[in-house]
């Protein structure tokens, strides 16, 4: 089953970012499908602890979340660019992240790399390295929003 899912999201995925249907393109497809699900068995079987994919209902709301912060964020900064550039305050901050599971932390870390102005420069331990064009955004990430989205869905720690 967890094969399965695996098949049928990279297919999709596929499709999405192809957008191709003719019968070569779909074999390409097939194929590099087949050589991922491959590496993946075999590495299954080394590590000996599969990742299975998460299908909740909750993964929907937070990627339409994330693209709403994504759109937000990028007029925001468009209108701080164009409008006025001196009301920009680059800032370099370390957010504490110890409550998202460290098999989570990277989704945290390229979520804040998604949105516009803000930059994840370094992830160690429990500890995200966050470079803003304003300080404001460094703010709404310790205010632990996204953060918070992130735990309840792959489970925080506690």
């Amino acid at each position: 089953m967890h094969i399965l899912k695996w098949a049928v999201l990279l297919s999709l995925y596929w499709l999405l970012l192809s957008g191709y249907f003719q019968p070569l393109l779909l074999s390409f497809g097939l194929v590099s499908v087949a050589i991922v699900l491959l590496v993946l068995k075999r590495m299954d079987k080394v590590d000996k602890s599969p990742k299975p994919v998460n299908t909740s209902i909750e993964i929907l709301g937070y990627f339409a979340w994330l693209i709403g912060q994504i759109v937000n964020s990028s007029i925001h900064v468009t209108k701080l660019i164009w409008g006025s550039p001196n009301k920009v305050s680059p800032t370099l901050a370390k957010i504490d992240i110890k409550q998202i599971p460290k098999s989570s932390q990277v989704l945290y870390a390229n979520s804040i790399t998604l949105t516009p102005g803000t930059l994840s420069v370094d992830l160690d331990e429990d500890v995200v390295t966050v470079h803003a064009l304003e300080a404001d955004s460094i703010t709404e990430l310790k205010q632990g929003e996204m953060e918070q989205k992130i735990s309840a869905i792959w489970g925080g720690k506690q």
